[in-house]
């Protein structure tokens, strides 16, 4: 029943742009387990589809899907979809119909959340690391100004989207809510969500898992051999993506153009306040809680207390 409630909390966190997931698994003890999970059931589709062709059955397969904590996973991942059906219920009509506020909120949570990237990137940056970080900008500027001539009805497009949204799941920090945001995506999936369209649920989950398979695994490479400039490009890319989130933009949705302030002023600004301050209180309490940990395992061996891979990279670049 606790992890339930676990999941439900990371489940309504995902439905929120600038609310990791993976910073809230991380909050309430989950983070590592969930992860170690997700590898072991890749590594057996792997194993299983290298396998069976070739003669050789499930036996390794099946090994590996073992493996994973199911007594944990089960219920975490019941709790998670109940909490992100609940949340996007609630956000949906928000959203639209209050989408100047909503998009506030948005950007102060996203806001707050580039300290995780930052700060892990080493925060001391020098001649290289600003033009990495620039041109990241840049990039995710550019592109979130063609979101609007994204297709939700292009499957293809919908498939990389769940791609795409799951490698938040590596790094607390990163939303999966904020990369759909991006690339306009966000309330075609919650109003699939809510409206129980299994048929491009299908496809999004489908390219969930490729991305659990593939994305996950290159992000988690990159930063375990690249961690500096991964987390500064990163860094960047969120800052440029904010575009996406300004909350005075044009009221067609095929309109990118970003406006000055004008109706609304205090409230958007006193909602973006908040924003900020929500996600800097969760960092603050997820980044105790991750010292903790850090300490506990330091203090004692006990052969269970593997840190995440931008952990163990963070250590590494400090020894150096």
């Amino acid at each position: 029943m606790a992890d339930a409630f676990k999941g439900s909390l990371v489940g309504a966190s995902e439905a929120l742009p600038g609310i990791s997931g993976g910073t809230v698994a991380l909050i309430v003890g989950v983070y590592e387990r969930l992860i170690a999970g997700a590898s072991h059931v890749t590594s057996a589709i792997r194993l299983g589809i290298a396998d069976v062709p070739r003669g050789q059955g499930l036996r390794r397969a099946g090994a590996e899907f073992r493996q994973a904590d199911w007594r944990m996973i089960v219920p975490l991942m019941i709790g998670m979809v109940v909490g992100l059906l609940l949340s996007s219920a609630l956000l949906a009509p928000l959203v639209t119909d209050h989408k100047q506020y909503a998009y506030a909120v948005f950007f102060g949570l996203v806001l707050a959340s580039l300290w995780v990237p930052f700060s892990g990137s080493g925060r001391h940056w020098g001649l290289r690391e600003w033009p990495l970080a620039l041109v990241g900008a840049g990039a995710a500027f550019w592109l979130t100004s063609l979101s609007a001539s994204v297709s939700p009805d292009n499957m293809l497009v919908v498939f990389f989207s769940g791609a795409i949204a799951v490698s938040a799941l590596i790094l607390p920090g990163l939303s999966g809510s904020f990369l759909l945001l991006a690339l306009g995506m966000y309330e075609p999936t919650i109003e699939a969500l809510n409206e129980r369209d299994f048929g491009y649920l299908g496809v999004f989950m489908g390219g969930l898992l490729v991305g659990l398979a593939l994305i996950v695994k290159v992000l988690r490479w990159l930063l375990e051999n690249f961690h500096r400039v991964t987390l500064v490009i990163l860094t960047g890319v969120m800052a440029g993506a904010l575009r996406a989130l300004w909350p005075w933009q044009g009221e067609d949705e095929h309109d990118t153009s970003l406006y000055a302030p004008t109706e609304g002023v205090p409230l958007t600004l006193a909602l973006g306040l908040a924003g900020f301050v929500v996600v800097a209180t969760v960092l603050v309490i997820g980044h105790r809680k991750e010292r903790a940990a850090a300490a506990a395992g330091d203090g004692h061996d006990d052969g269970d207390c593997t840190p995440p891979p931008a952990q163990r990279a963070r250590r590494r670049h400090a020894r150096v």
